[in-house]
């Protein structure tokens, strides 16, 4: 198989990708949007790599020098943008990109700058950004990897390829996780369902020892939080605590059972649950919770996650959550 043919899912960026490649028209920026483990940075390894090799294929050749030295990470024409604060400064790009550019290709046809996690760029980075973006060299690639769009001011948007991943099928994540990893087809299964079509979690979940605990023990604290005192609710913010390098994981977690419960209200269909294990308590809540306190509740974990980025206070944002979860109990 091919470099681009071993990608699960995605199939209408890797043709589009690969169209623009074999007719030489490719863009000098592209944003490839999706949330965190959907495959922007293999999409965009893959199109650095195939665009440097010296076959120039719709493919890598993977035996040139080129290859090679993309393989191990070590081409000079293909330039990760790093930073060393929270924030993507408008020094970064002035001395990695804007200076740098302006320098031709050492080996290659291209140069190809790519901005990880680009969300974090400020408004002064974005705007120096942007001067290259609209006079590049006739070399010179930008790819912006980007978990929230909204980030991105609208004039950069305009003038780059946007391309949004899309879910994977939930049966081509199972194959990959049996297949590949050699996942049992039962946790792969499990892993995929959970995923929401996000290949990196479901590798992530599939291969995690910690999984299913780290699952049951969130699954408690939602089961029990309707009667629990403050005391109880302040405990379970540190259990959160002690677990928050997988905030994330939780976060989604919390998420697909208050979406379980929507749908089955709105369905009455048990075939379609994720804990379909746990259909006869789902069922319980969605009959005493309000289609309203449902989506109040999901909205507020949602925004939850949001704040946690911002470097918030952690115990405080969790409290606030729980406490609402709480309060929309019925109704």
């Amino acid at each position: 198989m091919q470099d681009f043919d071993k990608i699960i899912g995605h199939k209408s960026i890797i043709e589009h990708l690969q169209n623009a490649i074999l007719s030489r028209k490719v863009s000098h920026a592209y944003i490839f949007h999706g949330e965190k483990g959907m495959g922007k940075k293999l999409l965009a390894s893959k199109l650095a790599k195939t665009l440097q090799c010296e076959e120039k294929g719709a493919n890598p050749c993977n035996q040139c020098k080129s290859c090679l030295q993309a393989d191990t990470s070590n081409h000079p024409d293909i330039i990760w943008v790093t930073h060393e604060k929270a924030s993507i400064g408008v020094d970064d790009i002035r001395i990695q990109v804007n200076a740098d550019i302006h320098v031709k290709p050492y080996s290659s046809a291209y140069k190809i700058y790519i901005i990880d996690s680009a969300e974090k760029l400020t408004e002064q980075a974005q705007n120096a950004l942007l001067k290259t973006i609209e006079e590049p060299p006739e070399y010179g690639i930008i790819i912006l990897l980007i978990d929230n769009i909204n980030a991105i001011l609208p004039t950069i948007l305009s003038r780059c390829i946007l391309l949004n991943l899309r879910p994977v099928e939930k049966k081509a994540i199972m194959e990959l996780l049996m297949y590949r990893y050699q996942i049992p087809d039962y946790k792969a299964e499990v892993a995929a369902n959970f995923s929401g079509g996000n290949v990196g979690k479901a590798i992530k979940y599939a291969s995690s020892e910690d999984f299913d605990y780290r699952k049951e023990e969130i699954l408690q604290i939602l089961k029990d939080i309707d009667t629990m005192e403050l005391s109880e609710l302040i405990a379970k913010v540190k259990v959160i605590n002690e677990n928050k390098e997988y905030i994330d994981d939780i976060i989604d977690f919390m998420v697909l059972w208050y979406r379980d419960i929507l749908m089955l209200k709105a369905t009455k269909d048990p075939n379609l649950l994720l804990y379909k294990e746990e259909y006869q308590f789902i069922k319980s809540i969605a009959q005493i919770k309000s289609f309203e306190s449902i989506n109040n509740i999901i909205d507020a974990i949602e925004k939850t996650k949001q704040r946690l980025k911002a470097n918030v206070n952690f115990d405080i944002t969790i409290e606030n959550m729980l406490l609402t979860i709480k309060e929309n109990r019925n109704g």
